[in-house]
């Protein structure tokens, strides 16, 4: 990554220009996660969304993605959800229905089409979410015997689920803009800048422990003191280190692929030859990316989220108690709680399901973005062939079976990076009695470092179209 180029390329004015609408649209959107939801007292729902998140790992992860949306009860509450959401379910209905992956294929009219449906489908879904949060936070509250100053009417209703709708909309809107500019998937962007929004605060509440040093103060061989807490100081140290080694590793994961040889058959057209070259076919070892796992917190935050349902409705019930105990991520918020005799085989339960999950989802989702027989059927008309394979059938059956095995070793991967977080947990509990507040987040680190790399390649490549005439 040559950055001593991207910094040049900030000289031309229509790259300045680029990045400069970027970052602006960045500062309205930070701006917009602090706008409240016009329903009541915010302060009242926010305390409800702060036992929402505790009980649920789906709540604190949306409250990643959403920027601290969710925790300030803004009217990006629903965020980007309905609009990830609906694009992955026009691109699942697209690869089932034959005649809606020839549009996709036919050009730019057709990209634009799918586009256009993958908009129209987020409005009901923001819609729904919309209506579906307020609710449960609505019981929620009730539930929990806090009084309101008043009684929301019809109307009251109607604008908070349409200023949340808006603040769904208007995240799509910024997403496409920033796509527009060419340096970044305008999303993606989002949803990193939205999980790097909450370092100041974590950095904030682990400075402060830091410095705490009502248990004493760090020694340095005897000759000096350091007015840091020193258990805390070693924590810290230790988890910058793994931070670190995780985030090396990460890279690595991201950026290995298994590079196949293509070779051109030799055509002769007149007078001229054409063909009989070399190429490559590179096959990315995590060609599905992040969405396994996003998937696997979304479907095991379903029964969760229904026995929470269950329990507002039916407070004596105990099927609604049982769904919300097997289906809750173990941390360090809800361990006393559910655990307070300590790690039980029921523990083990969510991290279980969760790594079979991710490991099933990232063979599904490669299985849909990778279509061995469409790549075997362009690379034959192109006369195009891997050396010792036949064109056709057997190209595909060869790519399959190099794929498969490249998600072997990428689903493990997957499902450990994802497994994190309860393996800090578990060595903290074996040593201390508990699990630590601050766990690694597999999830957000993978997602950070996946476009952060992405992004800053497509700013690199920006760069060199801007500065090209330089080097010439």
């Amino acid at each position: 990554m040559n950055f001593k180029n991207i910094f040049k390329s900030l000289k031309n004015r229509d790259m300045l220009k680029r990045v400069t609408i970027v970052i602006g649209l960045l500062v309205v959107y930070r701006f917009l996660a602090h706008v409240p939801v016009p329903l009541g007292e915010p302060s009242t729902f926010q305390e409800a969304i702060t036992n929402l998140i505790q009980k649920s790992d789906f709540g604190s992860f949306l409250n990643l993605i959403s920027g601290g949306g969710l925790t300030a009860f803004s009217i990006l509450l629903v965020g980007l959800s309905p609009y990830i959401t609906s694009s992955i379910v026009v691109q699942l209905i697209t690869k089932a229905i034959p005649s809606l992956e020839e549009l996709s294929q036919d050009g730019e009219t057709g990209r634009r089409k799918i586009s256009q449906w993958t908009r129209v489908l987020t409005v009901p879904l923001a819609i729904i979410q919309s209506i579906a949060y307020i609710f449960i936070l609505y019981q929620s509250v009730i539930a929990s015997n806090t009084s309101l100053s008043y009684t929301p009417t019809t109307t009251d209703w109607v604008l908070s689920v349409t200023a949340m709708v808006t603040g769904s909309i208007i995240l799509m809107w910024f997403g496409e803009l920033i796509t527009e500019q060419g340096i970044g998937n305008g999303i993606s962007v989002l949803v990193f800048v939205s999980i790097i929004s909450q370092l100041p605060s974590t950095l904030a509440s682990l400075g402060s422990a830091l410095f705490d040093t009502s248990g004493g103060t760090l020694s340095l061989f005897g000759w000096l003191n350091l007015p840091v807490n020193p258990m805390i100081f070693w924590i810290l140290l230790g988890f910058a280190i793994a931070l670190l080694i995780v985030i090396y590793f990460l890279v690595k994961l991201n950026e290995a692929q298994r590079a196949i040889t293509i070779n051109y058959a030799k055509r002769v057209h007149g007078n001229s030859t054409y063909g009989g070259v070399k190429s490559i076919l590179p096959l990315k070892l995590i060609a599905a990316g992040v969405v396994p796992v996003i998937f696997a917190t979304a479907f095991l935050s379903l029964p969760a989220l229904a026995g929470q349902l269950i329990q507002t409705i039916n407070p004596d019930g105990t099927f609604g108690t049982t769904l919300v105990t097997l289906f809750t991520a173990p941390s360090a918020s809800n361990f006393p709680i559910y655990y307070p005799d300590g790690i039980t085989p029921q523990w083990f339960f969510y991290p279980f399901v969760y790594f079979v999950l991710v490991v099933l989802f990232t063979y599904f989702y490669t299985s849909i973005i990778f279509n061995t027989k469409e790549i075997a059927d362009n690379l034959q008309k192109q006369g195009a062939f891997i050396e010792g394979v036949r064109p056709g059938g057997q190209t595909a059956k060869y790519l399959g079976k190099t794929i498969n095995r490249l998600n072997l070793f990428g689903a493990l991967s997957l499902g450990l990076i994802a497994m994190l977080p309860f393996l800090t947990d578990y060595v903290f509990i074996l040593i201390t009695g508990a699990p630590i507040g601050l766990s690694i987040s597999g999830t957000g680190l993978l997602i950070v470092v996946t476009v952060a790399l992405e992004n800053l390649r497509q700013l690199n490549s920006r760069a060199l179209m801007v500065t090209y005439d330089e080097y010439k």
